[in-house]
């Protein structure tokens, strides 16, 4: 158990990422495309708050949670309905890989999913399988990752938190690590700007520093139905506003 001290709960400060993700995903969809102006990119680096906020809990909830199993399958099933709220929001086709494109073909809670499964394989309580096993399983783990958003990266920042656990600084240091990678895959692949914009994960730290290790009032279920619900929204808006058109790359 962490250290009780002042400061925000679990619930609030996922609020304020869910708050930071819808703010993001609206810009995608009344402002198609990777468009260059300042507060595009200030608006889009808000939503940059979110990823590593929900990396930190999933470890937190990983810790936390009597049933590793259970925790996994209930990710695994919110990835499966997300997959087609977030395509639909996005104007990606529903079955990846589809226009040859290889990003952003699902959603991030299928990065999410395959985290607590790398943890659950990889864990040093697992006594089943030899080291070497658990290190192909979180390089496949990875592998699985990289087509959704965040892709493998979300990954590895849920292992980096969770194994460094207990040591705050270190935690987002290896966040932003992780990150830099994922900014030069971006600046390579798919926008040098918007790879750039990646780094802006560094408004979660303020932010995450301020957790005060309680879980706070509230419904966990919110969280996993607001992610699926404000896409379906995002959808209907892209459509009505623009018709059938990609808004993101992997449309």
């Amino acid at each position: 158990m962490q250290n009780i001290k002042h400061g925000l709960s679990a619930q609030k400060i996922k609020l304020i990422a869910i708050a930071a993700m819808t703010i993001d995903h609206l810009v995608w969809v009344l402002f198609p495309g990777y468009q260059k102006i300042w507060w595009l990119f200030l608006l889009h680096s808000i939503g940059r708050i979110t990823a590593p906020v929900m990396c930190y809990f999933i470890s937190e909830g990983y810790h936390y949670t009597r049933d590793p199993k259970c925790y996994a399958m209930r990710l695994g099933i919110f990835a499966l309905v997300s997959h087609f709220a977030y395509n639909f929001a996005f104007g990606i086709p529903m079955l990846p890989f589809s226009t040859g494109e290889i990003f952003n073909q699902t959603g991030v809670m299928w990065a999410f999913f395959l985290g607590v499964i790398a943890l659950m394989l990889c864990d040093d309580r697992n006594e089943k399988l030899p080291q070497w096993a658990k290190v192909l399983c979180f390089l496949l783990c990875c592998a699985l990752a990289f087509p959704a958003d965040w892709s493998c990266i979300a990954v590895l920042v849920i292992a980096a938190f969770y194994s460094n656990r207990g040591n705050f600084k270190k935690q987002m240091v290896m966040l932003v690590l992780c990150v830099s990678m994922y900014a030069a895959v971006y600046c390579m692949f798919i926008d040098f700007a918007y790879g750039l914009l990646q780094m802006m994960v560094v408004l979660a730290i303020p932010i995450l520093s301020l957790y005060d290790g309680t879980r706070g009032k509230g419904s966990k279920w919110f969280f996993y139905w607001y992610y699926p619900a404000h896409l379906i929204v995002c959808g209907i808006i892209r459509i009505l506003l623009h018709g059938n058109i990609p808004v993101l790359i992997g449309g």
